[in-house]
């Protein structure tokens, strides 16, 4: 066997060991998301987002400014979006302390998708007791914040925010409608 064969069946010995990892997101409706950029993710994370709060009925429009991705009803939000990570967690990165009244953190799986809706003052709170981290400089970190979620293990702390679509969903009614 020559040099090259055998490298070709190193590789192909390897593609069954590094290619399990994937294998659960072959027929995923979501797997196309994966295959972009973190940048474009973030945008299609904020158009999932706005087209399925106006398919259930609520006025959404792109917010004038950075400070906020979206306006629900006349309310500011930021939209972060996740797909599931090989270590089975979501990773809700770049939170920062910005004028926006709710974040809507959207995650998806291969098959299943989840949502919480957390109120920033309850963002804020959560930060600086340290349930959610400081994304960059460790606990120094005051920019951005950032926090992982095990869909299968839900911390507690993060339970009263949602979780499905339907519960985030009432959500974010009663915070735009004023009945928290």
């Amino acid at each position: 066997m020559g040099q090259k064969q055998n490298l070709v069946s190193i590789t192909e010995d390897l593609e069954q060991e590094y290619s399990k990892h994937t294998d659960v997101w072959e027929d995923s409706p979501f797997k196309w998301i994966r295959l972009e950029s973190s940048k474009r993710k973030g945008a299609i994370g904020e158009k999932i987002v706005e087209r399925w709060l106006k398919d259930n009925g609520l006025e959404v429009r792109r917010s004038p400014d950075s400070d906020a991705d979206r306006i629900v009803e006349g309310h500011r939000a930021e939209v972060k979006m996740s797909t599931l990570w090989e270590t089975g967690v979501y990773k809700f990165q770049q939170l920062r302390n910005q004028n926006y009244e709710f974040a809507i953190c959207l995650g998806l799986s291969p098959h299943d998708v989840h949502c919480w809706v957390i109120p920033k003052p309850d963002l804020i709170q959560l930060w600086k007791s340290g349930k959610i981290g400081s994304q960059h400089n460790g606990s120094r970190g005051s920019e951005t914040a950032w926090f992982s979620v095990d869909p299968t293990n839900v911390p507690t702390w993060l339970e009263p925010y949602g979780g499905t679509l339907e519960d985030s969903l009432t959500k974010i009614i009663n915070l735009t409608k004023g009945q928290n």
